[in-house]
């Protein structure tokens, strides 16, 4: 385990306990797993807020948690580790079935689009000119950024070879650097990156719209505090701080959502992919 790891988990550690003074069944505290999409420590710069925003208006406390990678996180999913979580349509489709989450947020008219990213100066102009080459992707069975992007690939007979990198952050900085000729991503997440990096990169390609990342709770939270959350992220565009919150993490506003809403996701072929 590398230093920065423990660094950042020891912040998680000690916002995790600051919570706890007040604890009890209906005020927590409650962990809400995020998925490791972006690196720790700016997952936890772009969370942290959010928790601490919610904890302050539903009397609620909620602490922000994370894994080293996605493998571990849907490792800590499938034994029901978190009693929130924000996750992508098919992890939340996989989990609510086989480990007791519902759905009860999303983002407003949000939508889940898949991207190819190359460098913005560079000669790659058509999906056809990546055939051969190595890719990168976060993690095999992360559903956006290379479940979708990869099975389009093989849809239209492109061969490649996916190199996982470990997050999105991973992704987009290796290509800007010219590590990889494209990688794969997730537009609401390439929308909020570093500017001076997405700068560097161009869209190449961009999947139809599908439901978005799900904010699901386990069946073991009680339902007025779910209750309670539910309308503190609805309501988070009423407010000049919740607003900032919401522009930092590249969210139109939140809206309540339905285990119904992502039976278009369901009704996917979708075979997760195997690390090569």
């Amino acid at each position: 385990m590398n230093k920065s790891w423990m660094a950042t988990m020891a912040l998680f550690v000690t916002f995790g306990a600051s919570l706890t003074t007040h604890a009890g069944p209906a005020t927590g505290p409650f962990s809400f797993g995020v998925g490791p999409v972006q690196s720790a420590t700016e997952l936890a710069k772009r969370w942290n807020p959010v928790m601490q925003y919610l904890s302050e208006k539903t009397g609620v406390q909620l602490h922000f948690q994370t894994a080293k990678d996605i493998p571990t996180f849907q490792s800590q999913m499938k034994d029901s580790q978190f009693d929130f979580v924000f996750i992508n349509p098919y992890h939340y489709i996989t989990f609510s079935k086989t480990s007791g989450y519902t759905a009860f947020a999303h983002e407003k008219d949000g939508k889940l689009r898949s991207i190819l990213v190359v460098k913005n100066d560079g000669p790659i102009h058509d999906v056809a000119q990546l055939a051969g080459q190595t890719i990168a992707f976060p993690a095999p069975n992360a559903f956006g950024a290379t479940w979708l992007p990869l099975n389009m690939l093989r849809d239209k007979n492109i061969d490649v070879t996916p190199q996982y990198v470990n997050s999105l952050d991973s992704v987009y900085r290796s290509v800007a650097k010219g590590l990889f000729p494209a990688g794969g991503g997730e537009m609401r997440t390439f929308g909020s990156f570093d500017p001076a990096t997405k700068a560097a990169l161009r869209v190449l390609w961009t999947s139809e719209a599908l439901p978005p990342f799900a904010f699901a709770v386990h069946s073991r939270v009680p339902k007025e505090v779910v209750a309670l959350v539910q309308k503190a992220l609805d309501n988070m565009d009423q407010s000049p701080e919740g607003l900032a919150l919401l522009k930092a993490n590249n969210f139109n506003g939140m809206e309540a959502a339905d285990d119904k809403d992502y039976d278009a996701i369901r009704k996917m072929n979708i075979r997760p992919i195997e690390a090569k």
